[in-house]
């Protein structure tokens, strides 16, 4: 077996790339609907409020009265939020419209 590295000589890998070097190849598009709807109502009885803690983006913020604000402009459309979300109801997830949401690009 050979490691991943071994099929490629040095001269061929991709350069590396900070965070925010990656990030700047990405582009947002917002469509006029989020993907992402969070009932707050809902979160103000969750405990563990996973969401604010798991998601990459850190697009989640808790509110003063136990809920959650969510903004869906800036979402990598991973999922993590809906993976970890206990609570029924409280989160409702599709993938954004064609055209919309993360696109690479090259650079």
């Amino acid at each position: 077996m050979t490691g991943p590295d071994e099929h490629h000589p040095p001269d061929e890998r991709l350069p590396e790339r900070s965070f925010a070097e990656r990030m700047g190849t990405v582009e947002f598009r917002v469509a006029d609907h989020p993907h992402i709807v969070v009932d707050s109502d809902v979160c103000k009885s969750c405990t563990t409020q996973a969401c604010v803690v798991a998601c990459p983006a850190n697009l989640f913020v808790p509110t003063a009265d136990g809920g959650v604000l969510f903004n869906y402009e800036e979402c990598f459309e991973c999922g993590t939020c809906y993976l970890v979300c206990n609570h029924e109801g409280a989160l409702t997830w599709s993938y954004p419209v064609g055209g919309f949401g993360v696109v690479f690009r090259n650079s």
